[in-house]
């Protein structure tokens, strides 16, 4: 059996995938409605506040979630919409903020939240717009085929049904046959086997300005989830003119740069390394030991909670959020589409997705193939069709909640896991001539990390302090009054000592906004 070329997936994903509009995902408004009543009912561990305003129009919104000294105590970003077909993201970063104060308010007290329901409102708002088509890419005018023209070529509703699908061309020149197993879908024709292809395939639509390609300069734009530092590509399909080019990128790149409390990130979308973490960062990186086992450590958990089985199919992207997160920001990251259908590695993944359809009895996710007069094609068959590409990542509506629970579990049981510093078998001891000896341990009694592996090449992460000032009249003969404390692993512990002159009492301090700060007064006699 055979599969579409990655090349292709990226081509057809890379611009829009027809839509099939699903009932129960939360719209721009909606959300805004959700948001305001939450602030409203909890104002005093409950804000919001817009980043700034995208070229389609929306405010990138966040909710910021905490209790006293909410920037000065650990932290967990949530971020939906990472990229705009995933809508799941959206329900599960909203369905998190409202769950908190309701039904955990106390882990407020330990944790601050700080949740981006969606950064791409651009382009997800287009799953509920009046042509229904799925896209990735936000509303900045773009000229992606490089022909110095901007938005010619876009997609084309040829049979008036409100929904941009796929076209198939009978043509013995084309590259596509049809799937062994399943003839509603194609393969493409795998020439080092013999096989020669019979269809022509492309998205709904005509060859405007005659370049021989179909809707690859649609509406926009630039996608959010192409546009930063790590690996970015240089004029990269919607990567956008460099790095961090667009007002939503630059705008929460900069809020994460600046809560240096934040010590993991949690993303939705095509990038994953909880289904299977060995696929992605941090587990490519074979120095980062550590990471990589708390990295597993995570994703058995999120398997355990949400009873997803295997992974989702593999997605990878230059310039992606997730490893931006991990490799130049130098947080935990961790990313997930938050569902996927079961899919075996090597097969087509429509044919895949359609038998998990028939299987589990899920209507109206195919469109029929249908004979159409295409007038770029005169006098061949000519059909459209396909699978409607939202419900390949996104659950059916009527699971949508049940599978944000689930979800949500898991987030809130990995923030119990946060660094957590605390000072044990403090002891002292008078050696005389009014000299007393101090000891003890800083132990993380945390899970993760006080900072990934990773952290230790970063310049952009908090490393924990430890402190001690004397009372007045003391000096410090022996130990450093401030150390630098690299990093300590969950359930891991560091020694120090110090030889202090003169009774009194003596106050240690440590941690960092990222990890709790902790204090104790010592009081020689």
């Amino acid at each position: 059996m055979k599969k579409l070329k990655l090349s292709f997936f990226i081509l057809f994903t890379a611009c829009f995938f027809p839509v099939y509009g699903q009932n129960g995902y939360t719209n721009y408004k909606t959300m805004l409605d959700r948001i305001d009543k939450l602030t409203h009912s909890y104002p005093a561990i409950c804000s919001s506040h817009s980043l700034v305003r995208t070229s389609g129009g929306y405010d990138i919104v966040v909710i910021t979630m905490g209790k006293g000294d909410i920037h000065n105590k650990p932290a967990i970003a949530v971020l939906g919409g990472v990229e705009a077909n995933y809508m799941l993201g959206r329900e599960i970063a909203l369905g998190l903020a409202e769950s908190v104060v309701k039904n955990n308010e106390q882990l407020l007290d330990k944790i601050t939240f700080y949740i981006f329901p969606d950064v791409n409102p651009d382009a997800t708002s287009q799953y509920f717009s009046n042509l229904l088509y799925e896209r990735t890419i936000n509303s900045r005018p773009t000229d992606n085929d490089v022909d110095f023209l901007t938005d010619e070529d876009p997609f084309e509703d040829l049979n008036g049904d409100g929904i941009i699908s796929h076209i198939r061309i009978k043509d013995p020149s084309g590259r596509f046959t049809l799937n062994h197993d399943d003839e509603r879908v194609l393969d493409e024709a795998n020439v080092s086997l013999g096989e020669t292809g019979g269809y022509l395939y492309f998205t709904e639509g005509i060859d405007n300005d005659d370049d021989g390609k179909f809707n690859e300069d649609c509406e926009g734009g630039v996608n959010f989830n192409r546009n930063f530092t790590y690996e970015y590509e240089e004029f990269g399909l919607n990567a956008g003119l460099h790095p961090v080019s667009e007002p939503e990128t630059k705008a929460v790149a900069d809020f994460l740069y600046e809560r240096f409390n934040i010590y993991a990130v949690f993303a939705f979308g095509p990038q994953d390394n909880l289904g299977q973490p060995e696929n992605m960062a941090p587990g490519k990186d074979e120095n980062n030991v550590s990471d990589k086992d708390l990295n597993k450590l995570v994703s058995d958990r999120y398997h355990e909670i949400t009873g997803l089985k295997g992974s989702p199919i593999q997605v990878k992207a230059p310039g992606n959020f997730m490893e931006w997160v991990y490799y130049h920001y130098g947080r935990y990251s961790f990313s997930t589409p938050g569902w996927w259908f079961p899919y075996e590695k090597g097969k087509n993944p429509e044919a895949e997705f359609l038998k998990y359809a028939d299987k589990n009895n899920i209507p109206g996710v195919f469109i029929p193939w249908k004979e159409v007069n295409h007038p770029g094609f005169p006098g061949k068959k000519a059909e459209i069709g396909g699978i409607r590409p939202f419900v390949m990542t996104n659950p059916p509506a009527d699971s949508v909640n049940k599978i944000t629970a689930k979800n949500i579990a898991f987030i809130t049981n990995i923030a119990e896991m946060h660094p957590d510093p605390e000072f044990l078998d403090i002891a002292t001891e008078n050696i005389g001539n009014d000299i007393y000896r101090i000891e003890l341990k800083l132990h993380n009694k945390g899970v993760f990390a006080t900072l990934p592996q990773v952290a230790e090449r970063n310049v952009w992460t908090r490393i924990m302090r430890l402190s001690i000032e004397p009372a007045k009249g003391q000096e410090i003969i022996s130990g450093q009054k401030v150390n630098r404390i690299d990093r300590i692993e969950g359930g891991e512990s560091a020694e120090f000592s110090w030889l202090i002159k003169g009774k009194g009492p003596v106050a240690i301090t440590a941690g960092a906004v990222n990890t709790g700060i902790i204090m104790t007064t010592v009081d020689l006699k």
